[in-house]
């Protein structure tokens, strides 16, 4: 067969397939709705007993349902990136959890975390950085180092350590997690400001600015869809998931040099070693004052 008979042997085989394709497609389609027979979108069911922290959630108000009802919505049918958080969360609350019990937070707290900064080390446009997202000048008012060298923002357990200091410093002016979890989205004055002008004292009957007023709610949600994953529609196995590394702790008390020879020395290149030290910004450590710094050596 010639070039020129093969060609239009190919076109037909393709023409025949793409009028089977059309054809099925066309069978599957409603034509009420001009859908695929098989697409739904279906209300959701508000769970009866949403808290935080202990802390129940008054769905018999209309505003505060339809509130929930909305980031319950956007969650869910935001399929991707919520596949994408659960599988992270295998990867990150197996370290963030015995941390908020050792620093004295409740659990619901690591989904506060992860309504923050969704597990990644991206620094979000206002310049917020690490995984519970400190500001740079917040971070250095409780003790993080923070300048082009060190950025302890990064550092999982100090960063956790300073959360816990600042909710449980919120909790103890505002009397609740909940008014705690807003105030660390809208600062405590600017949380105790509104709550003083509207002369309310929780946060479900004060009038916020509109991230705050969504924040929780936000919160709320990714604590319901990943604690009830297959109620919600989302599929996986367990392999799927990401896996928690396990590391051992060296501790140095001096300058590095060069971190990427340093790490060759532990079997890793430049790239593995930063990613379970993150908080090393750049290719050394200055450590003029010869302190003290823990560094993670994943288990091979």
């Amino acid at each position: 067969m010639n070039k020129s008979l093969r060609f239009l042997s190919f076109l037909s085989v393709v023409f025949i397939t793409l009028l089977f394709i059309n054809a099925v497609n066309k069978a599957d389609v409603d034509p009420k709705t001009n859908t695929h027979k098989n697409y739904k979108v279906k209300a959701l069911s508000l769970p009866k007993n949403l808290n935080l922290a202990g802390e129940r959630v008054p769905l018999e108000i209309a505003d505060v349902r339809e509130r929930m009802d909305r980031e319950l919505l956007v969650n869910t049918y935001w399929q991707s990136n919520g596949l994408l958080l659960i599988k992270r969360t295998n990867k990150y609350f197996p370290i963030l959890e015995p941390l908020l019990k050792k620093y004295g937070l409740p659990d619901d707290f690591k989904y506060l975390a992860l309504a923050e900064s969704g597990f990644t080390d991206e620094t979000s446009t206002v310049g917020a950085a690490g995984m519970w997202h400190f500001m740079k000048a917040t971070g250095k008012e409780y003790g993080l180092e923070i300048n082009s060298n060190v950025d302890e923002r990064y550092n999982i357990e100090l960063a956790t350590k300073v959360a816990a200091q600042y909710l449980k410093k919120s909790k103890d002016r505002f009397g609740s997690w909940t008014l705690a979890a807003a105030a660390y989205n809208a600062g405590n004055y600017g949380v105790s400001r509104r709550l003083k002008s509207q002369k309310v004292d929780n946060y479900y009957d004060a009038k916020l600015a509109d991230e705050t007023e969504r924040y929780v709610f936000r919160i709320l949600a990714l604590k319901e869809i990943i604690s009830n994953s297959e109620k919600y529609g989302f599929v996986f196995k367990k392999e799927d998931l990401y896996k928690t590394q396990k590391t051992y702790t060296i501790k140095v008390d001096s300058a590095i040099a060069n971190i990427t020879d340093f790490a060759r020395g532990y079997g890793m290149n430049y790239k593995e070693f930063k990613i379970y030290n993150p908080w090393l910004r750049e290719n050394k450590l200055n450590n003029k004052s010869r302190k003290i710094y823990e560094i993670q050596i994943p288990i091979k």
